[in-house]
């Protein structure tokens, strides 16, 4: 099978300088129309995955997104051969009925930046093709576009079979005889619709071009990271019929594929997503430090308008949607780590319609009653992303006037008891979930339940409430009253839960029993500023995690000697949720560890911590942004080496705290070569 390789200089658009070493064939790249759609691949184009496709787009109105353009079965051959000898075709898929895929004709290699091009070498034609999703705005819907270019010193005949999916991205379709094949023509546009489940699809092509109407079926697509991870894996798409770009030599054509109208002016809307590509990417290699600069490239991939316009953030590619314990812990480093405290403001504000008694949703819907409300610490997260705001010198006003009194809901909430199991105890610390609920952010479940129990008082959870209670004193606050709480709370928190003899905090405190299992949440109260913790017990956390959790791509979420360790997170769903918080790693941990280090750390020693930790990050995205996600670290890691990446492969709390851990050290290095303390 040919392996695509790396761009060379001469593709159009060019990659910029960049590293040279050769990505991996399944390496994914993704990208983004700003209202919850994507279209994402591997660098060799096999689709592994259900979700590979050239558009994955939300309808307006609705909170599914569906599968539209899955691929482009394109052949080449010389404009004056007509056989079908002379035809190359690209394809590149696996069949059901086949052992390995079809080998497309020629070889072929790959940039990724600005935009994701091939350019294909065969015996019939050399062609370069190129995608881009043009990102929506007030006054612009979002658009899939294609730009295909002749490379060769002969004109082209360019066959292209759209290959559409028709179904919620999250399911496959099967062949479905009664899909309408009619096909209507406006000029250069051609639109589609073979059922009413999705508004038509429109094709436009800048260029010369005819479309021939002739519906056929692809059977048996198969899916091999579905079929590894256990779910159903083979799925068929369905082509509306065949369109015939002729290219001149260095001639271009550009489609665009639209929902519900056609759109005209293909090629400038592709000129248009180009520059602004350029424009992001320019920077890059001459940055002071590229890596942290290569993974803000995409930061902006996760943040969306939803229904109604509201600014949110989806938890990963490429399936989950906005989730909220993922939105609040990845939102200071998407927006504030950037300078961008006007969409931290915005994703904060637009949540407050969905705070309901005390709770804010672990997925959201259209609305209150279309969200799920299954998060102990949805609204506690929110909290503390608020005072990361506050503290950063986000807008006053909206902090005074908004958000505070969103905050002391909350609280009071608790105090009255709320649902999930969320309550004061007497001590002034939070209890929260159910023997059969997960109360925190290690939620895997199996056939038997909860894989990691730890309802009753979690460590994080404490120390986000404390945090939480403490910022509120700090407000106005004329009789004290969270004042006390905060240190009520406090010491009751340390009583609870430091472990005198160890030096560490224990994970979970149920009914007099102390779970002393070595997890990566203590970290949490080691790192806010707002915590009971003295200097010298953050520093005692530090070392443990250091000692017993810390890899290259991340934290372990369980200690390699504890008994329940697992090492290797692979297989059907079972096997993968036992696994997923007992010993696999999350990179996104590293926000915690990188800022607890600095304020365990001495002001003296504090710059020779944050040079350390920094050379940990950058080895870190170094090696994980080409390896899985391109511009993006996996969702997960085997905690045993060599750390095989799994999951997603874009997941938008890696970013945002990894950006944020970056932002850290840099900042401490620079306020020391200031002098400053």
């Amino acid at each position: 099978m040919p392996v695509a390789r790396n761009a060379a200089a001469e593709d159009d658009p060019p990659a910029p300088a960049r590293a040279t070493k050769a990505l991996p064939g399944d390496a994914e790249w993704l990208l983004t129309d700003g209202r919850g759609g994507f279209g994402c691949g591997a660098v060799d184009r096999l689709p592994r995955r259900r979700y590979h496709g050239l558009w994955v787009a939300r309808p307006d109105g609705a909170a599914r997104r569906a599968m539209l353009v899955a691929d482009l079965d394109e052949r080449v051959r010389p404009l004056d051969c007509g056989d079908d000898a002379s035809t190359a075709r690209l394809l590149h898929a696996r069949w059901r009925t086949d052992d390995a895929p079809t080998a497309p004709a020629g070889s072929e290699r790959f940039a990724r930046r600005p935009l994701p091009t091939w350019r294909f070498d065969t015996a019939r034609g050399d062609f370069g093709r190129t995608i881009a999703l043009q990102r929506a705005t007030d006054s612009r819907s979002p658009l899939l576009l294609v730009r295909w270019v002749n490379r060769s010193d002969t004109s082209l005949r360019l066959e292209v079979r759209p290959l559409l999916g028709w179904c919620d991205a999250d399911h496959l379709v099967a062949a479905d005889e009664s899909f309408r094949g009619a096909v209507s023509a406006r000029g250069a546009s051609w639109g589609f619709r073979p059922t009413d489940a999705l508004p038509p699809l429109w094709l436009t092509v800048d260029g010369v071009a005819a479309f021939r109407a002739e519906p056929a079926w692809y059977r048996g697509v198969t899916f091999e990271v579905d079929r590894v991870r256990g779910y159903d894996h083979e799925g068929d798409r369905w082509s509306p019929g065949l369109l015939e770009l002729d290219l001149a030599p260095g001639a271009e054509a550009v489609a665009a594929f639209a929902l519900s109208e056609p759109h005209v002016g293909a090629r400038e809307a592709f000129a248009a997503v180009l520059a602004a590509a350029r424009a992001r990417c320019a920077g890059v290699a001459a940055a002071q430090y590229p890596e942290a600069a290569r993974l803000e490239l995409g930061a902006d991939d996760f943040l969306y308008r939803g229904v109604g316009e509201r600014l949110g953030v989806l938890a990963g590619f490429p399936w989950f949607g906005e989730w909220g314990r993922d939105v609040f812990v990845s939102l200071p480093g998407l927006t504030l780590s950037r300078g961008r405290g006007d969409l931290c403001a915005q994703v904060l504000a637009g949540c407050l319609p969905f705070l309901h008694r005390g709770l804010l949703p672990n997925i959201y819907s259209v609305d209150v009653d279309e969200s799920h409300y299954g998060s102990c610490d949805a609204a506690l997260w929110f909290a503390l992303a608020v005072a990361r705001f506050a503290d950063s010198g986000g807008d006053p006003a909206l902090v005074a006037e908004r958000l505070v009194p969103a905050l002391r809901s909350i609280a009071e909430a608790y105090e009255r008891g709320a649902g999930l199991g969320l309550l004061v105890d007497g001590r002034g610390l939070l209890q929260a979930g159910r023997e059969d609920l997960n109360a925190t952010w290690m939620d895997a479940r199996t056939s038997r339940g909860p894989v990691t129990p730890r309802h009753g008082l979690a460590v994080e959870l404490q120390a986000l409430w404390y945090s939480l209670l403490a910022f509120l004193a700090e407000q106005d606050d004329p009789d004290g009253v969270y004042a006390a709480r905060r240190d009520r709370c406090g010491a009751a928190f340390v009583d609870a839960f430091w472990q005198t003899d160890d030096d560490y905090l224990a994970d979970r405190v149920l009914a007099g029993d102390v779970d002393r299992s070595m997890r990566p949440n203590m970290l949490v109260a080691a790192a806010l500023p707002r915590s009971p913790l003295d200097r010298a017990q953050r520093r005692a956390v530090v070392e443990r995690a250091r000692a017993h959790l810390v890899t290259p791509a991340g934290l372990r979420t369980l200690g390699p000697e504890d008994p329940a360790y697992v090492g290797v997170y692979g297989g059907g769903l079972e096997g993968r949720d036992l696994a997923y918080h007992q010993g696999t790693v999350w990179p996104w941990l590293a926000g915690f560890y990188v800022e607890a280090s600095l304020r365990a750390a001495a002001p003296g020693d504090r710059a020779g911590v944050a040079q350390a930790r920094l050379e940990w990050l950058t080895a870190l995205l170094g090696s994980e942004l080409d390896r899985a996600g391109l511009e993006h670290v996996s969702e997960v890691f085997d905690g045993d080496p060599p750390h095989r990446p799994g999951g997603t492969f874009a997941q938008a709390w890696n970013t945002g705290e990894l950006l944020r851990a970056h932002e850290l050290c840099v900042a401490a290095l620079r306020r020391d070569e200031g002098g400053q303390p």
